[in-house]
């Protein structure tokens, strides 16, 4: 009985928009959780029939009473495969807080909010992912504690360097048992640098223990990573090995392999950059902050003991699953750099940092490995030149944005939901920076492709919105029907990466229509492509949906 409750469920929010058996010719597009009042606020209607010089209305959905009307705008850009016309919608001179949604032609979006603290609930959301993804004995959520041994044995290139080392606790990287040190380490410094950036907005403690939500949540990913510091100058960089895909779906307390999941070691410049940073600010936190100074204490001269041998490893690890490759090291020594230097403020640290930064250059994307403006927009707090370089990331990202009937700034790359959002989060840096608005478009219409303006209509976060993923690629979701809160799905690819993965769906595709020779996405447990979450891409959504919060 429950799993047909879930079902209707499920098809309810379709069914609103493709009732009886012709499909529906008019979709509109809008963010499902709403604006600030002072905002510019859009969408977009894709139809099949023409509307030129139709007008739209904007309803209060509780009292019905129409708000304000306006004529469509055709869109400059042409629309997607099924639907040959394209329009836009603004009504950005409306401020007042309420409940609303937008009708044209009889047709009507899901309903949406204007109000200055809406976004409170999405970072909230945002923030108990993190808790489904925990490991060990580190009070999980949606299930109870699993992988108590890891690991079993360590091993260094083709050999067992020794058995039994404690490496408990920490994250699963996705919808997968795989733990990584590269995305748990830009993880953690990704919730610590929100706190850093604004202690407010990110200073909220729902659970009135005295200590913020996001550094509790970080301290998950920085014990862990003090762990993989196994011997003086050696870390571990992932935990078990691909064999956990080919086990089939189980939850993780009842893992079969629980007991043999081995330990690989590993180091780079890579490595040593992002460890070294995350450490450096955590123990500049801790202390100033938390006023813990054992802990930050131990976290500096950690950062410290291994930045010390930078230049006597290689310059990228690789990692033994062939996962997560990285290609680059610059970025990442610069940001180590540059937060010893702002934790110690010896200025050797900040010369070195100014020198690899300027070598990493703009690197045009967003990702776990592509972070270099972290390090530009802590060297631009003290040499402004340094903020050009994300200037140029901004720059494409908003040709992209201009050419893209969604606004879109990236769409063509596996996690392109993660670089949406480091699209906005950079928009987000330039602005701290310089006080300019030239970007600010630019982050409001990523947050807004991301939670619903997109040609699929869906809010790609778990429990936002009316219209969301409940099939995540994910093993805990499987055995939840389906749940996953605050989830965020990995985003489209492109119809021929798609294709070359041979991916079968596991059921109907309820979202055909919308899909495009050029670009796909699947609300299917089994496309790893489009639907797998991971906790990189849930770091970043809190950082931008956190700067559009309003904490007291």
């Amino acid at each position: 009985m429950k799993k047909i409750i879930f079902l209707l469920l499920f098809l309810l929010p379709f069914t609103l928009e493709t009732k009886g058996v012709l499909p529906q010719q008019i979709y509109i597009r809008v963010n499902q959780a709403g604006f600030l009042p002072w905002e510019i606020k859009t969408a977009i209607v894709l139809s099949n029939k023409n509307l030129d010089g139709k007008s739209f209305t904007l309803i209060d959905a509780s009292s019905k009473i129409k708000v304000f009307s306006g004529q469509l705008q055709k869109s400059q850009q042409s629309g997607i495969d099924n639907f040959k016309f394209a329009y836009q919608i603004n009504f950005s001179g409306i401020k007042k807080s309420g409940e609303y949604f937008l009708s044209v032609e009889g047709k009507r979006s899901f309903d949406f909010q204007i109000g200055s603290n809406i976004y409170n609930a999405v970072v909230d959301s945002l923030m108990l992912f993190f808790k489904v993804q925990r490991c060990g004995y580190t009070d999980p959520m949606e299930h109870p504690v699993c992988h108590p041994d890891d690991a079993s044995r360590v091993i260094s290139g083709n050999k067992v360097e020794m058995g039994k080392v404690d490496v408990t606790g920490g994250w699963h990287d996705a919808g997968d048992y795989v733990k990584f040190l590269n995305t748990a380490a830009i993880t953690t410094y990704t919730l610590l640098f929100a706190y850093d950036f604004d202690p407010v907005r990110f200073g909220f403690d729902n659970n009135k223990n005295g200590v913020p939500d996001i550094l509790e949540e970080a301290k998950v990913g920085l014990d862990w990573l003090i762990r993989l510091n196994y011997s003086k100058n050696k870390l571990i960089t992932q935990v078990q090995d691909m064999r956990d895909h080919d086990q089939g779906w189980r939850r993780p307390e009842a893992d079969q392999l629980a007991n043999d999941r081995p330990a690989f070691t590993g180091m780079g410049k890579n490595l040593i950059g992002i460890y070294t940073a995350t450490m450096a600010i955590a123990a500049r936190i801790w202390k100033d902050k938390l006023h813990y100074n054992e802990f930050s204490d131990k976290c500096l001269s950690l950062a410290k003991e291994l930045f010390l041998i930078r230049y006597n490893v290689p310059d990228l690890d690789k990692s033994p699953s062939g996962m997560y490759q990285d290609s680059k090291y610059f970025g990442k020594l610069a940001l180590g750099a540059i937060e010893l230097y702002n934790t110690t403020k010896y200025k050797d640290y900040l010369t070195e940092a100014s020198e690899l930064a300027r070598k990493a250059g703009s690197d045009f994307w967003w990702s776990w490995g592509d972070i270099n403006s972290f390090a530009h927009y802590r060297l631009a707090s003290i040499d402004p030149k340094f903020k050009e370089y994300i200037a140029a990331n901004l720059k494409q990202f908003n040709d992209n944005k201009n050419k893209d009937l969604f606004g879109c700034a990236v769409q063509d790359g596996w996690g392109s939901n993660n670089a949406v959002l480091g699209a906005a989060l950079q928009a987000i840096l330039y602005r701290r920076l310089t006080s300019e608005n030239t970007f600010d478009s630019l982050a409001v219409f990523q947050r807004d492709y991301i939670l619903g303006r997109n040609q699929w209509g869906v809010s790609f976060i778990q429990g936002i919105g009316s219209f969301y993923p409940r099939n995540f690629h994910s093993q805990v979701a499987y055995f939840n029907n389906g749940r996953l809160p605050g989830a965020v799905a990995s985003g489209a690819v492109t119809a021929k990466k798609f294709a070359d993965f041979k991916i079968k769906l596991s059921q109907t595709d309820r979202l055909k229509q919308f899909q495009t020779s050029r670009l796909v996405y699947h609300d299917d447990r089994n496309d790893f492509l489009t639907n797998e979450p991971t906790i990189t891409t849930n770091a970043t959504a809190l950082f931008v949906m956190g700067f559009f919060s309003d904490r007291k």
